[in-house]
Order: C-alpha cells, then structure tokens, then sequence
C-alpha cells in the first residue's frame, strides 16, 4: 500500500526555479551562459561578507547561535527597532511557511494578487487555507479591491513591494490608507525584499515606523537580493514581539546557518556595495527601456532589479531559444517573461539574441 502523504499536499505543484547555467551548458552543448531568470545579484556578494566568512569557516563544526543573536542587535539598529522584533530566517521562504503555519487554520481565507510570489498561495493551501485571488490593477497591488475583499473569514492578506514579477509598487500614502482600513485580526504580511532597487521617493522605505500603530503588520526582508547572498538562504522578519515570539516557537531551533549569519551582519554595513549595485542596475534598466522602445516591446517600469516584458511569441518558445543562446530569462505562460537586470555586458547579450530571435 502507498504511504500517502495529507490531501492538501498532494495537489500542490514542485515550485519549478530558474534553470541552472551547467544545467543549461550540458543541455545545448556550449560553453557560456549568463543567468537573468532568478534577479541574483550580477556582482556577486558583499565583499564585507565574504571575508566575514572567510574568517568564520574554521567554526562551521560549532551549531550557530539560535537566537542570531548579534545580527538581530544589528537589525535593530539599522532599523531602530527592538531585537525582539525581528525574527531572522532561512530565507523569506521559511518567513512565509511559519506565517502560514502559526495563523492559517482550515478555511481561512488569505488575499493576494494574481501575479505575485507564488509562496503565498502554496502556503495557504498547504494548511487547508483558501486563496482570495485579486487581479493586479495596472500590474500592481489592487489594495482598495483586497479591501473590499475582506470578510469575516479573512486571517491573512499578502502584498509584495516591489510586486514580483511585475516590478511595481504601491506608494506610503496607499499603504497608510490600506493599514489603517484592515481590521487588526486581520494580518497584513509585507514583502520587501527589493526595497534596496526603489528609486520612486513615494515608496514606504521606513515601512518599520507603521509597527508602532499596526501589531497586525509583518515586514519581510532578505539579503538575498542587493546583498549578493542567496545561496545562503537569509532573509528576517520585522514585526511585533507578540507575532515574533509565536514564530519563534515553531522555527527549527538553528533555522540559520552560522555563516549566512556572519555574512549578513557584514553586509548590513557596506553600504559602498549597496550604492554600487544600486547604481548599476539604475544603468541596466536604462539601457533595456531603451532597446525594448526599438523592438517596439510592451514592458512594465520596474522599481526592482528585474522588469516584466511582453515577448512578441510565446514567452515559453523565446525562454527556450535564448537558453541555446546561452541567456537564461523567466517564462510566465503566455507572451510574459521576467528578465533579470544583469551588468551592461549581460544585459547587452541578453538584447543581441533577442533581436535576432525576433528577426526569424
């Protein structure tokens, strides 16, 4: 008889990443391939974190500190708020599981966009919860329609800011008017992690400071984006201390590493890095607006290190043939595909065999 595992899993679909640049050589035969399916960092990690690392590797025979106890003073610090507000994790991924795991009971409804991190919606459905879908409105967050979403079984709502894929974000004010309208049984779950990329002034950069009159807001953060760091799976968590002391009770007791732990607590402080990276992807995206006017190509403004473009064919059938290019992008179904701003030499790559492809 086959062990089978609880009903709700067993529809859920394998998260399906970014296809591996070996993966990819191995496949077509050839020798170089860039990577703009996953929005890594193009110039690698910190270098303040690298040799926070470097230094630490004789001690990865020791278990790592459970309570990340100097990279959350150092959280704190950075943000003004207290340690116990802040949960350090295994990457937002894990935030959003124990989010799931600590508040969503069966038939609870969770609202979120369309077009968004698909996390949100595996989780809910993974503890018997039911997605409310609510299409994106100029590809972004629809947040005065999830407000009229909300019924007396709403537990959860999940917004992304910048909004993975698309780019897009919505401005303080909004989310001001959206916090103070969600009844505070209610969480309000924001995910930041490209706050780093926003140039938009009206964007809520000091979201933390809402804390002190929302206990029902749970920022999400990571390093994995401008930090350089998602191969060590680090992201953390801002909230009340009444929320971070119910997730704290169901993480896995080292649910960081040591060294993603040294690592981030360096590259909270290089902010020449940050600038750098800042920078250049200001440049990037510059350049591909610039080219996506000449294809005469639909695409989305990005606040983020990735934009949403519009392919000419099926997005599906412009992924593959750029992969026997060497250029790796992201494939959403239909003519959709979100492209990660890499340096200039990449981005120009990526813009060469696009415009041949679209010359066949």
């Amino acid at each position: 008889m086959t062990i089978k595992s609880r009903e709700e899993i067993e529809g859920l679909r394998l998260y399906t990443p970014g296809k591996p640049i070996e993966k990819v050589k191995k496949e077509y035969g050839i020798n170089s391939v860039i990577k703009l399916a996953s929005n890594e960092n193009p110039l690698g990690p910190s270098p303040k974190a690298v040799n926070a690392i470097k230094n630490y590797l004789n001690c990865v025979s020791l278990y790592p500190d459970s309570n990340s106890t100097e990279l959350k003073q150092s959280l704190a610090k950075a943000f003004n708020v207290n340690s116990n507000q802040i949960l350090p994790a295994n990457g937002s991924d894990e935030l959003t599981d124990l989010l799931a795991k600590a508040f969503i009971e069966p038939d609870d409804e969770v609202i979120m966009a369309d077009i968004t991190m698909t996390r949100y919606y595996t989780t809910t459905l993974m503890m018997s919860g039911k997605p409310v879908i609510v299409p994106l409105k100029d590809w972004t967050n629809n947040l005065d329609e999830m407000l009229s979403s909300i019924t007396n079984k709403t537990k959860m709502i999940c917004l992304c800011n910048p909004n993975n894929p698309t780019g897009t974000i919505f401005n303080n004010d909004k989310f001001e008017h959206f916090l103070s309208n969600v009844p505070k049984d209610i969480l309000v779950v924001c995910d930041e992690s490209y706050r780093e990329f926003v140039e938009d002034p009206s964007y809520p950069i000091n979201s933390t400071r809402f804390l002190s009159k929302y206990n029902n807001l749970v920022i999400i953060r990571t390093f994995t984006k401008i930090y350089g760091l998602a191969g060590l799976r680090i992201g953390y968590g801002i909230s009340s201390p009444n929320i971070i002391e119910i997730l704290n009770k169901i993480r896995c007791p080292f649910n960081v590493n040591l060294l993603a732990q040294t690592a981030a607590t360096a590259a909270i402080d290089d902010t020449e890095f940050v600038k750098k990276c800042y920078n250049l992807n200001i440049e990037g995206k510059s350049y591909l607006y610039k080219q996506f006017d000449i294809l005469n190509l639909e695409y989305q403004k990005t606040e983020s290190n990735h934009i949403w473009v519009k392919s000419i064919i099926d997005s599906t059938i412009t992924s593959t043939e750029l992969q026997k290019k060497g250029v790796i992008i992201r494939p959403f179904g239909g003519n959709w595909f979100r492209v990660s701003i890499g340096t200039m030499e990449q981005n120009e790559k990526f813009i060469f065999e696009l415009k041949n492809l679209y010359k066949k």
